[in-house]
């Protein structure tokens, strides 16, 4: 049973919605068979959603984003018949290349090993002729910074999985990563230099801390840090430039046309919500800061300046960075 045709989470297996027949040279030819690797559901009402491959099962409320450079249309979705909300990725395989298609594989297989509750998990992963449809708990997908996530129950969790990449091969742990993926120029205002720079010094996971860095610039503005910036200019300013902050006015896009990104969905979305019942969206004024009218606290300071540095061996792990003060201090002095 091909992975991507059907992947539950439960103990219960569940018959493949493939067709019988398929061409060898079909786009089924890259999702390959996988040992069925599966843990308990959350809850009880959880796991009839999650062994849940009928279709009519699920009615398609709105569609709240695209990712996957647009190839993918992400729907609020409610599972008929427990009522319960669900998060639905629809992908038509038919228009993903052969890279595409390992890089969904690789998200897939990549779910089984992620048994963290701030990781978003696949529920249930299954295809209908050359549609694949992911089932994942519902989050609200405004409240983000690119792949962070929040539930209703105010749980946060990381999701997009699909560039990630293993330290260990061949039952080995390597101390550096040389496999340079082709990234949509979308997401390089996150990358780290090393990893931009593709040289034989590799990367390692010293560069998700630099994108921690990024994310924390993001939120802290309400904007995409580079937005505006030519690539070749980002490039050098990443590469070569000098440290830059949350209030370095240069890096992030001007109020015009960060308003205009933010409509055609470039933009962090920070300071908007969407309307679940009509799909609108709304602005929050209050959260419109440009980074010149906000003050920052030198925790903060201190955690972006950390996370950003040149140096990736000047960085510190994920776990001394829970230890900064910025982390110790009272909630209400965050900012």
């Amino acid at each position: 049973m091909s992975l991507l045709d059907c992947f539950c989470t439960s103990r219960t297996q569940v018959e493949s919605l493939r067709p019988e027949k398929q061409s060898e040279t079909s786009i089924h030819q890259y999702l390959v068979d996988e040992p069925t690797l599966s843990w308990s559901p959350p809850s009880t009402r959880a796991s009839e959603v999650v062994c849940s491959t009928n279709v009519s099962h699920y009615e398609l409320q709105v569609e709240i984003g695209r990712g996957f450079d647009n190839l993918t249309s992400v729907h609020l979705a409610r599972h008929t018949p427990t009522g319960t909300l669900v998060t639905i990725k629809i992908t038509n395989l038919e228009n993903c290349n052969e890279e595409r298609l390992k890089a969904l594989q690789k998200a897939v297989i990549l779910s089984h090993f992620f048994r963290h509750p701030n990781v978003t998990t696949y529920w249930t992963v299954f295809t209908v002729g050359s549609w694949l449809w992911v089932i994942s708990p519902f989050m609200a997908y405004s409240i983000k910074a690119s792949h962070i996530l929040i539930s209703g129950d105010g749980l946060v969790t990381l999701s997009g999985l699909s560039h990630l990449h293993s330290l260990v091969k061949h039952g080995q742990r390597h101390t550096a990563v040389y496999d340079f993926p082709q990234f949509s120029t979308s997401v390089q205002p996150w990358l780290s230099p090393e990893l931009l720079r593709q040289d034989l010094h590799g990367y390692n996971v010293k560069s998700d801390i630099y994108s921690v860095g990024i994310t924390a610039c993001e939120l802290a503005s309400g904007q995409v840090p580079f937005q505006d910036m030519h690539r070749t200019q980002m490039l050098l300013q990443k590469l070569k430039g000098p440290p830059y902050s949350p209030l370095d006015i240069s890096i992030f896009p001007q109020s015009e046309s960060r308003m205009k990104n933010s409509r055609s969905g470039v933009d962090s979305g920070i300071g908007e919500s969407v309307l679940v019942s009509s799909g609108t969206h709304t602005v929050n004024s209050d959260r419109l800061h440009t980074p010149s009218s906000k003050t920052f606290s030198p925790a903060f300071f201190s955690l972006v300046q950390l996370c950003l540095q040149q140096d990736p061996e000047k960085r510190p792990s994920a776990s001394s960075l829970l230890s900064h003060v910025f982390f110790k201090q009272p909630y209400f002095e965050f900012l």
